[in-house]
């Protein structure tokens, strides 16, 4: 019998990095729940420049701080329909972007939506994790630190 390599473990919530977006840390909600990964972003703006349909926004990375941001732009990858917790469908706008986590870094679908009342500024979904990691819901910060 073959035997599949080991995959490293998780915890619920970790310290991830989007070197693309400009942000070093924020901390993110690991939700096998959820399909999509999201991030809190405002003042989201799309533009065209050479012939490239672009979307600029800001993100505040840290919960509960709302005077540090992230002024960013990346190329807009999709618009699609995502349900969000209370179970309404919301268009969303989506980038695609490199994610880190200590060492470890691969691209990314990530909406862009309004999450400054949910407890996580960013929310990393199963579609992000699949067949990269195993996670343990009763442990925290395993790969990271801040």
């Amino acid at each position: 019998m073959k035997q599949k390599p080991q995959l490293p473990v998780i915890g619920w919530r970790e310290w991830v990095s989007l070197p693309d977006l400009g942000i070093e840390n924020i901390k993110a909600k690991i939700d096998t729940g959820a399909r999509s990964s999201a991030i809190h972003a405002f003042d989201i703006e799309t533009f065209h420049q050479e012939g490239q349909h672009l979307v600029r926004f800001k993100v505040h990375p840290y919960q509960r701080d709302s005077i540090q941001t992230v002024a960013t732009a990346s190329p807009l990858f999709d618009e699609r329909q995502v349900r969000n917790s209370g179970g309404h469908a919301e268009l969303r706008l989506v980038i695609l972007t490199p994610i880190e986590i200590l060492g470890y870094q691969w691209p990314i679908e990530l909406t862009l939506t309004n999450r400054d009342v949910m407890g996580f500024r960013m929310l990393l979904g199963r579609q992000a994790l699949r067949q990269r990691f195993l996670v343990d819901p009763g442990k925290s910060f395993l790969l990271s630190h801040k």
